[in-house]
């Protein structure tokens, strides 16, 4: 990876994480509290996804998060050590954190209105095409197909880690 890129893409990414991950965790609780049976209403196969988001509170969406961050600062440090396969890696979970932004637009398009996270995804977007587009340059379509859904896979994977981690943390504080 360029020194070029590493400078505009790749150490940004935490900071993007941050500003995205901080107006989900302020907003998240709440909005859901107000807007659950709405949503559970009009479309009803997200009860079980619209309750297990009900069930985290800030603390322990803001945990969720703060391990999601880790990650990401582990494969911010990877590059900048030029690590074995670190462009990738860093790719991959690049990818998926562009597919979350789409599918903040989604959720927003189909509730007809603002959804958590929302105005820092509008504010992403062009940052989110710039690294897409980078990494186009450097993987032909297989490898890019290949490492998006490696990181869309790890995303599915460490979120249900995370909001675990989020809820077992939040017990263990309210039991101090």
């Amino acid at each position: 990876m360029s020194a070029l890129s590493v400078l505009y893409l790749v150490l940004p990414f935490p900071l993007a994480f941050i500003i995205h991950d901080a107006e989900e965790t302020l907003v998240q609780h709440r909005w859901m509290l107000k807007h659950t049976e709405d949503i559970v209403t009009k479309f009803p196969r997200t009860r079980p996804m619209a309750e297990h988001l009900l069930s985290l509170d800030t603390k322990a969406f803001a945990i969720a998060a703060i391990e999601e961050l880790l990650i990401l600062l582990a494969a911010t440090c990877y590059v900048l050590i030029d690590g074995i396969y670190a462009m990738q890696i860093w790719s991959a979970l690049f990818l998926a954190f562009s597919v979350h932004l789409i599918v903040h637009i989604i959720q927003a398009i189909c509730i007809k209105g603002y959804v958590p996270g929302l105005v820092s995804t509008i504010l992403l977007l062009p940052y989110s095409f710039l690294g897409v587009e980078s990494i186009w340059y450097v993987m032909n379509g297989m490898e890019l197909a290949l490492w998006g859904t490696a990181g869309i896979v790890f995303m599915i994977v460490n979120l249900r880690v995370a909001h675990w981690l989020g809820k077992k943390n939040r017990e263990n504080i309210h039991t101090i």
